[in-house]
């Protein structure tokens, strides 16, 4: 995956970094660039973005804060401005802020391109900014938002399973990858049925990574992340448009790979496992059926209602396995439903958990860093939507309930660690519009606002 860092220490840049003034309508402007902004039109206004010529190159660029200047719009910048070095003209406080939106803004997906669409757009990091903390975030955010841009012919259960092992190599931490028929015999058997359509090359797996297992005075968290690397639907087939984008089913993954990388990278004070289930849902002779019944980890049996609730059936074993580690934390991601999207839209991510204290923390963090949570309920009203006559639940739930998302939760909390405190964030993983900052494709969501919760949690 990308190697690309665009922030760059003062010492790196060494000078010649364009200056990036942001401008209030009220706010006055030195004789050098006041004629330029009269004679363009700049006021001040939020959004406006006026590049400033001096000499042979830019002098400066004025970026419009309107009356109340918020740093997460300087995400927004990046795309706009011309390929080179920029430094913020900002307060401390606020430039730290402003410097990981701008970072994150940069990201762009060339990689089938024969040429970049620019030069690529770099930062002079400002100062007391801690440059490696910083760095580590933007790499983890823009890890889930390659992965999950990369076609699915190149971002099968493979190529998971070997970013997964360079992850755990780099981090010293231990992988184990189950894979294929061993799933039954080690007793996958949901993540087995969903994936045992596919080609033998994109056989189904399990990856595990755990890293510091051995120091049993630390708290153990486990991240678990749901690897569908795409979803015809099974038998129930998906319609052409439904299964356009289906190359992001694995954005879960994505999210658990890059948060745990994260976590490993910045040493926080606690034990980890990262478990991922890689999957096709394909169609061939050998496909699941509706009305089958499977067996899970748990010892749970499901009826297939619809195989293209097929997420929450390889969540079932991996949920199922991660308590088996007894964690004091679970935290699992999802593309799990579309109507999480109908509820709540494209950019604001539902978060379940019945844990009140990692609701509040979740929630808190999410606003501070910029990464929303909207918490839904865990409605027991709507557990009966899940019976079945003929076994211990189904996985499409009954119309009655019509809450969908609300429902496959519910399904996963009968499978989730009960040892300690468990959430599930149901992401869309995807910028559905292009604007500056947000290029259509994918997006990483819940992962800096997971990341807060932790090192408040854990401290580190």
């Amino acid at each position: 995956m990308s190697d690309f860092h665009p922030l760059l220490s003062a010492a790196e840049a060494a000078g010649g970094a364009v200056p990036i003034r942001f401008v209030g309508p009220k706010d006055a402007l030195d004789e050098a660039v006041r004629g330029w902004a009269e004679l363009n039109g700049f006021e001040g206004k939020a959004g406006q973005l006026l590049v400033a010529p001096g000499g042979e190159g830019i002098a400066a660029v004025l970026a419009g804060t309107g009356d109340r200047f918020d740093p997460l719009a300087a995400r927004g910048l990046s795309a706009r401005l011309p390929g080179g070095l920029y430094r913020l003209e900002l307060e401390p406080e606020a430039a730290g802020r402003a410097a990981l939106a701008f970072l994150l803004g940069a990201y762009v997906f060339d990689r089938y391109k024969a040429r970049p669409d620019k030069t690529p757009v770099r930062l002079v990091a400002p100062e007391g900014l801690d440059v490696a903390e910083t760095t580590r975030i933007v790499a983890a955010c823009a890890l889930a938002r390659e992965m999950v841009d990369t076609p699915a012919a190149d971002m099968g259960p493979s190529q998971i399973e070997t970013i997964a092992r360079e992850i755990a190599e780099s981090a010293g931490a231990a992988i184990t990858v189950t894979e294929g028929e061993a799933l039954l015999e080690a007793n996958y058997p949901a993540v087995h049925a969903v994936g045992r359509a596919a080609a033998p090359h994109r056989a189904p797996r399990l990856i595990e990574i755990g890293w510091k297992l051995d120091q049993t005075d630390l708290p153990l968290v486990a991240l678990v992340g749901k690897g569908v690397v795409f979803d015809t639907g099974g038998l129930d087939l998906k319609p052409a448009a439904g299964m356009r984008n289906m190359k992001k089913d694995m954005g879960g993954s994505a999210h658990a790979l890059a948060l745990g990388r994260l976590v490993m990278e910045a040493d926080l004070p606690v034990r980890l496992v990262v478990i991922v289930a890689a999957v096709e849902n394909a169609v061939s002779a050998d496909a699941f059926r509706p009305g089958d019944i499977l067996n899970s980890r748990k010892g749970l049996t499901i009826e297939i209602g619809n195989t293209d609730a097929e997420g929450r059936l390889i969540l079932a074993d991996a949920l199922t396995r991660a308590g088996e580690h007894a964690p004091d934390l679970t935290l699992d991601f999802a593309t799990l439903t579309g109507a999480a999207r109908i509820a709540l839209g494209p950019d604001l991510p539902p978060l379940y958990t019945d844990d009140e204290a990692l609701a509040a923390g979740l929630l808190a963090a999410g606003t501070e860093v910029g990464d929303p949570l909207w918490r839904m309920p865990l409605w027991a009203g709507y557990r009966g939507a899940l019976d079945t006559e003929i076994a211990d639940l189904k996985n499409d739930s009954s119309a009655w309930a019509q809450a969908g998302s609300v429902t496959a939760a519910l399904f996963l909390q009968r499978f989730a660690p009960t040892t300690g405190a468990w959430a599930h964030m149901d992401i869309f993983a995807w910028n559905p519009r292009a604007r500056p900052g947000y290029p259509e494709g994918g997006e990483a969501q819940a992962i800096r606002a997971c990341y807060a919760l932790l090192k408040a949690r854990y401290g580190g």
